[in-house]
C-alpha cells in the first residue's frame, strides 16, 4: 500500500521532503509532480526502480529514462555538452524541456540508451520536484506517468494513489500540474532536433 504525502506546491515542507528522500534512498518508487505532469521517480542507486517502471508502463529496454536534476551544475555531471548546447540549454532551464545528450560515465550503463549511449536530462520548474532532488543530492531517474490503455493522465494525488496503490511505494501530492509532457530536444548529434513538441516552446530549438 502506497504512502500518501501531501506537500505544499509552492513551499514544500522540509520535514516531508526529507521523509520522501529517505524512502528514495531505501529503494522506493515514487510518483511526484513536475512542471509538465506527474512522473515516476526513483534513486539512481535503486536496484528495482527502473524495472518496476518498465513493468507498470509496459516499456521495453530501449526506453529513454530521464535524469531529473536540481540545477545546471548537477546536469553537467551526467551529460557531455559542447558550447552551443551549454548556452542554449542553460538559458532554457529550469523549464518543461527534456534534452537527449551523450551520457558520461557517471550514468549507470543500464540507464543509458543501449546503442547510442545517450540519456535524457531535465531541470523542472516545479518547487516540489526541485526540493526532492536537492534533498536527495542526486538526480531522480524518472519517467512520465503515462499508464498503458489509459487515454488520460491522472492529475489528482488521491486518484493516482488509488490507481497505483499496490505498485508504487509513495505518492507525493503537489497539486494539479497538468498533463502536457515536456518538449524533447535530441542534441546527441551536435545540433538540436525537436523530436516531441510538448509544453516547452520548441521554436528556440528549431
Amino acid at each position: 500500500m502506497a504512502r500518501y504525502v501531501d506537500i505544499h506546491p509552492q513551499d514544500p515542507q522540509p520535514r516531508l521532503v526529507a521523509q520522501v528522500t529517505e524512502m528514495l534512498r531505501d529503494d522506493a518508487l515514487v510518483v511526484y509532480p513536475t512542471d509538465s505532469s506527474y512522473a515516476f521517480g526513483c534513486s539512481l542507486n535503486s536496484h528495482t526502480g527502473a524495472d518496476r517502471i518498465r513493468r507498470i508502463r509496459h516499456l521495453d529496454a530501449k526506453h529513454h529514462f530521464t535524469l531529473v536534476c536540481a540545477d545546471f551544475a548537477q546536469l553537467g555531471q551526467f551529460v557531455r555538452l559542447d558550447n552551443s548546447a551549454f548556452r542554449a540549454i542553460k538559458s532554457s532551464t529550469p523549464g518543461a524541456y527534456t534534452f537527449i545528450l551523450p551520457a558520461t560515465k557517471e550514468v549507470p550503463r543500464r540507464f543509458a540508451h543501449e546503442k547510442k549511449k545517450t540519456v535524457g536530462v531535465r531541470i523542472p520548474d516545479n518547487p516540489v520536484a526541485l526540493a526532492l532532488v536537492r534533498a536527495l543530492g542526486a538526480p531522480l531517474l524518472s519517467s512520465t506517468l503515462l499508464l498503458p490503455d489509459s487515454e488520460t493522465q491522472p492529475t489528482d494525488g488521491w486518484q493516482i494513489k488509488e490507481e497505483l496503490d499496490h505498485v508504487v511505494d509513495v505518492v507525493v501530492d503537489g497539486g494539479d500540474c497538468g498533463t502536457e509532457p515536456t518538449t524533447v530536444v535530441d542534441w546527441s548529434s551536435g545540433a538540436p532536433e525537436v523530436v516531441r513538441v510538448g509544453l516547452g516552446d520548441p521554436s528556440r530549438f528549431e
